[in-house]
């Protein structure tokens, strides 16, 4: 398998690499992602930034908090990428009740380009779903999609422990006993 840089030597399949779950997951979304830039270059996209203007676009409006949740994209990431389609021109801020909101909205290039890179994107899912095979896609969507719902909550649940106050030594539990006093 060659894709842009991503070789595995002769005669080795992705079932022969070492047990990490990380590293094939990383190599064949690096190969599917760079499929998919390929077939959007036109449009001017890369499929990231096509997958944030399509969530916008669904969603009419989007803030940051729902757009990481929605994309399982870390905020760093995803404010760098949402900075750059303000910058093209491409999303704009909403006004939000609460300041500290950064909602979006799709700008009418955005919507314009938006329009020339669905069928792009069209192209690429079918190319890939040919490939790969519907029935076979549908299989490994369900294992992954439970696979991303397991990092995530863990993921979630682990912050939430690192953000919690830490706790003094508990005290022990029950009755007190007296002091006995001896002579005196």
């Amino acid at each position: 398998m060659t894709r842009h840089g991503i070789r595995l030597p002769a005669g080795q399949d992705l079932g022969r690499l070492s047990p990490c779950v990380c590293n094939p997951l990383r190599m064949v979304t690096r190969a599917v992602t760079q499929l998919y830039d390929d077939v959007l270059r036109p449009s001017g996209l890369r499929v990231t930034q096509f997958s944030i203007l399509a969530a916008i676009a669904r969603m009419g409006e989007a803030n940051l908090k729902v757009l990481e949740d929605t994309l399982a994209i870390d905020q760093t990431t995803l404010t760098r990428s949402l900075n750059l389609l303000e910058r093209d021109g491409l999303i704009e801020r909403s006004p939000h009740p609460d300041g500290r909101v950064k909602a979006m909205r799709l700008a009418s290039k955005g919507a314009r380009v938006l329009e020339i890179a669905r069928p792009l994107w069209a192209q690429a899912q079918d190319q890939v779903l040919r490939e790969l095979g519907r029935q076979r896609w549908a299989d490994a969507h369900r294992r992954l999609a439970h696979l991303l719902h397991l990092a995530v909550e863990k993921r979630r649940l682990r912050r939430k422990r690192q953000h919690m106050p830490a706790r003094s030594t508990p005290r022990r539990a029950g009755p007190r006993t007296p002091k006995r006093h001896t002579g005196g």
